[in-house]
């Protein structure tokens, strides 16, 4: 393999890891707080994905416009979610909140077929996101240099609010003990709905890039990378912010370099983050991060 080669395959190794990251951001952030894993967001990110493309071919919004938009509009879904399927589940048996995640997924993609249809739809894709960027005989698209370094910063804002922030303070104390932070006297549940919030809007970011990469949009496209980010949660640490973004990018390049140095198992290449999930679990079960717990969030 020549050096061009094995670049191309690094860069895209790494916008695929750092996509993988961000949704499981979401995953690791609600588990967190709640001990829930949100089956939803993978939906979430599907939605993200449909507000872009309604906003640019049906309102006529600009581009950028349509972007933040779809993110603000996605993360509201994401408290919707939050009031109206966890918060009622509170004090019920883990397995009834994680049934009721899995009917909100189910739901927002049998809405999303009624409303939007099944047929799969063409994303629209900025000429300067597409226009090949040449360094010698390496090529490569704007687009997957921009996806990790937005990735990145939106990984750094976010750790930012968590460290730095009151609401990001409530967040961690309520991942630690949520009745006494109740008894302190802050709103659990704004802060819990914030976390929601978060997560969505990160949701929704990744659905716009995942679907400027792939450039078709289908109510069914959020399972894969959901399932996937979960397990890219779960290598890192579900819990840790960080492990979710290194088991995002440990994911996306073991998929694309497999594949890269084995072409003969490019048929296989979903089913390695399964494999990946059975090793982890079997040899690691708290993931890279996750013994320490009192870092959680």
């Amino acid at each position: 393999m020549s050096l061009d080669m094995f670049l191309q395959h690094f860069f895209n190794a790494l916008t695929l890891g750092s996509l993988y990251g961000l949704i499981a951001i979401g995953y690791t952030m609600v588990y967190g707080i709640l001990r829930l894993i949100n089956f939803a967001h993978g939906d979430i990110l599907m939605l993200g994905a449909y507000f872009v493309f309604y906003g640019t071919t049906t309102f006529f919004l600009p581009w950028g416009l349509a972007v933040v938009v779809a993110i603000l509009a996605a993360s509201a879904v994401g408290i919707l979610v939050d009031r109206v399927a966890y918060r009622p589940l509170r004090e019920a048996p883990r397995i009834s909140a994680l049934i009721s995640a899995i009917a909100v997924s189910f739901f927002i993609e049998s809405l999303a077929v009624v409303v939007f249809s099944g047929l799969p739809r063409p994303v629209h894709q900025p000429e300067w996101l597409m226009t090949p960027l040449t360094f010698g005989q390496l090529k490569l698209l704007p687009l997957t240099l921009v996806v990790p370094v937005v990735s990145f910063a939106l990984v750094l804002g976010l750790l930012w609010i968590i460290h730095r922030t009151k609401p990001g303070l409530a967040m961690r104390a309520i991942s630690k003990d949520i009745e006494t932070t109740r008894l302190l006297g802050v709103r659990v549940d704004r802060i819990i709905a914030l976390a929601f919030g978060l997560g969505s809007a990160l949701a929704a970011a990744s659905g716009i890039m995942w679907a400027l990469r792939y450039p078709q949009i289908n109510p069914y496209m959020g399972i894969f990378p959901g399932f996937k980010a979960f397990i890219a949660a779960v290598l890192g640490g579900i819990g840790s912010i960080q492990g979710a973004m290194i088991g995002g990018l440990l994911l996306g390049f073991i998929e694309i370099m497999t594949v890269a140095f084995m072409p003969s198992l490019s048929g296989y290449r979903d089913a390695f983050a399964f494999v990946v999930l059975v090793l982890v679990l079997l040899v690691r079960p708290t993931g890279l991060f996750g013994e320490r717990a009192e870092d959680k969030i």
